[in-house]
């Protein structure tokens, strides 16, 4: 048995037991809700000071199912609103990075492709963005500064979302909204292979029963001898 499958059978014991103790009906909305999240796009928050857009952020991957929201936090805390975000990070998994190179490193380091969300010279739109190319972390700054000069230096393919009124930019949240929703929907639409593994399935509905569940850690110390 390989290493993925013992830790697909680890969760799925998990999994069994917790669902014990939930509704069919929340159990169902979970599985639901899981066949249709992706980490093919993903997304990078560069130092998001404002509060109000990182907990927009979060759950705009939530509502359209990406699963992964990597954060830079080398000149501030990603520190999401709670009142806005309403417990939206229970959902999706967040990778914090102490640095902008450290985060594109790691993340080409995956396969992702680096796409800066900024106007450039040779810059494509949600339209003509080729989303069978490879899976994409899409980049945001904050509204003050936009996107570093490392990641424009570093960046892979540059997206913009063109405007045809007197404002140049939308803010990141807008932004955001906009193209998580058209680029997911062409990903569902048009690529292969775009949902999470079995083993990553497994790994993302234990955690969300382990959310769901009272006293979870308490009944698989006592099921499973887990740690508290």
């Amino acid at each position: 048995m390989t290493n993925t499958e013992n830790n697909k059978a680890w969760y799925d014991e998990r999994i069994a037991c917790l669902r014990e103790f939930m509704t069919a009906e929340r159990f169902s909305l979970f599985e639901k809700v899981l066949a249709d999240r992706t980490r093919y796009v993903t997304v990078l928050a560069e130092n998001m000071y404002h509060s109000q857009n990182a907990a927009a952020l979060v759950r705009h991957c939530d509502a359209f199912g990406v699963q992964t929201l990597n954060t830079v936090e080398e000149l501030c805390d990603f520190c999401p609103n709670s009142a806005i975000s309403r417990g939206s990070d229970r959902w999706i998994d967040v990778c914090q990075y102490s640095s902008t190179g450290a985060a594109l490193d790691a993340l080409k380091a995956e396969g992702y492709r680096i796409v800066a969300t900024s106007p450039h010279c040779n810059d494509t739109t949600p339209e003509t963005f080729d989303v069978e190319k490879g899976k994409f972390v899409l980049v945001f700054g904050t509204e003050k500064e936009g996107i570093s000069d490392e990641v424009m230096s570093r960046a892979d393919e540059f997206l913009r979302i063109p405007m045809c009124g007197m404002v140049e930019s939308l803010n990141v949240s807008a932004s955001a909204a906009i193209l998580l929703y058209g680029l997911s929907s062409r990903v569902r639409s048009q690529v292969d292979g775009w949902q999470l593994s079995e083993e990553e399935r497994s790994r993302v509905l234990y955690k969300w029963c382990r959310f769901s569940v009272n006293d979870a850690p308490q009944i698989l110390n006592r099921k499973f001898g887990d740690p508290l």
